[in-house]
């Protein structure tokens, strides 16, 4: 199948399985349903996701991670920050049911494991060959303290409602990162 093609099943499936997390939990979809509701057999999702786990791995993927990642090459991490939580805010919905996913493919541990990845790729694309001063901080560290700073807040922002803005979203999580403990008790 050419990717095109491929690409525009991936779609396909991925607002199939939207709709039906409309109406009812992720965890309780079916493969079968998802095709039923996509109009394709079920071997067509087996050629493209292993099981919705991985549909949703690459919902993320596409959706969100990969348009910021121009961005954060080109040293605009505002800007991608900004599109990131503007592409979850356009899907509320989905992302606040997404968010209630638990257990083995929590959507948590899907979301930490899409944003360290495509962290590190970042991070070896743009590395400079100096040693750090702290020779355990290597790039793996980075991309997982990152990837799980984002990813608690991106949770409590949707599990809270998403009650503020994307690009309030933007301002907080770069507050919290650029700050420590110590400048933060000197605001509070």
């Amino acid at each position: 199948m050419t990717s095109q093609g491929r690409n525009a099943v991936d779609i396909l499936l991925a607002e199939s399985l939207k709709e039906l997390a409309e109406k009812q939990p992720i965890d309780k979809i079916t493969i079968k349903e998802i095709t039923d509701k996509a109009g394709v057999i079920r071997p067509t999702f087996y050629n493209h996701f292993q099981d919705k786990y991985e549909l949703l791995e690459w919902i993320i993927m596409s959706e969100l991670l990969e348009p910021v990642k121009p961005l954060i090459r080109n040293e605009m991490v505002d800007q991608a920050l900004i599109l990131l939580f503007s592409n979850i805010e356009k899907e509320k919905e989905f992302y606040i049911k997404a968010s209630r996913l638990d257990g083995q493919n929590s959507f948590e541990s899907i979301v930490r494991q899409c944003i360290k990845s495509v962290l590190l790729e970042v991070l070896k694309d743009n590395a400079t060959g100096r040693k750090c001063q702290y020779p355990w901080i290597n790039m793996e560290l980075v991309a997982e303290y990152h990837a799980q700073s984002m990813c608690f807040l991106v949770l409590n922002w949707l599990r809270t409602g998403m009650t503020i803005s994307a690009k309030e979203m933007a301002d907080t999580y770069n507050y919290m990162i650029r700050h420590s403990i110590e400048d933060i008790l000197k605001e509070i």
